[in-house]
């Protein structure tokens, strides 16, 4: 397979079904950002993390994937003229909102009660979770500005906002992993 094809050398690019768009496109930032995300939680993953994260995370990976592959697919493009769905690919579904609300509760288990907001940091591997969390509500930012111009499964919008949390007690339940400190955010008296 060749890697490069020069049909983007003039600032477009095709969407699934040929629609060729501008690279600034609403569709291409979508999931260029959720590239980008799932590029960071890569980071997370190759660090020292348990089994049961490292395989989960496995999973969000693939499930950007599949996200990323809705995004490129305009509505209007979803099926095939003889009525098939040009995605013949599980769907990010209530059934994925619900792994990760799972998983956010198992984690959720395992670390205190916040009492403050906390500062990002710690650890090199906390650091790619908080990275990857604003990566992630970035992601969710131009999914939801796209969704009031075109049709976007409510199911990715709820997958982003529970994703971004998923990310979050990953950060405080590595915080513990690796015995580092978890810093409240305490403002400061003038």
């Amino acid at each position: 397979m060749k890697i490069y094809t020069k049909t983007g050398d003039k600032g477009t690019t095709a969407l699934f079904g040929g629609t060729r768009v501008p690279k600034y496109h609403g569709r291409i930032e979508a999931y260029g950002t959720l590239d980008e995300l799932n590029s960071y939680i890569g980071l997370i993953r190759d660090q020292e993390i348990d089994k049961l994260d490292f395989d989960f995370l496995i999973k969000i990976q693939n499930e950007l994937f599949t996200l990323g592959a809705m995004l490129a697919t305009p509505p209007e493009k979803e099926q095939l003229k003889n009525g098939k769905e040009r995605l013949n690919i599980p769907k990010i579904d209530v059934d994925s909102v619900h792994a990760l609300e799972n998983e956010i509760d198992r984690l959720n288990e395992l670390v205190p009660p916040m009492t403050n907001f906390v500062l990002p940091g710690g650890h090199t591997t906390v650091s790619y979770c908080h990275i990857s969390r604003c990566v992630c509500r970035r992601a969710e930012r131009l999914c939801v500005a796209l969704s009031t111009e075109e049709d976007i499964k409510e199911e990715v919008l709820k997958y982003l906002n529970r994703l971004s949390d998923y990310l979050f007690v990953l950060a405080r339940k590595l915080t513990i992993d690796t015995k580092s400190e978890e810093v409240p955010w305490i403002p400061q008296k003038n």
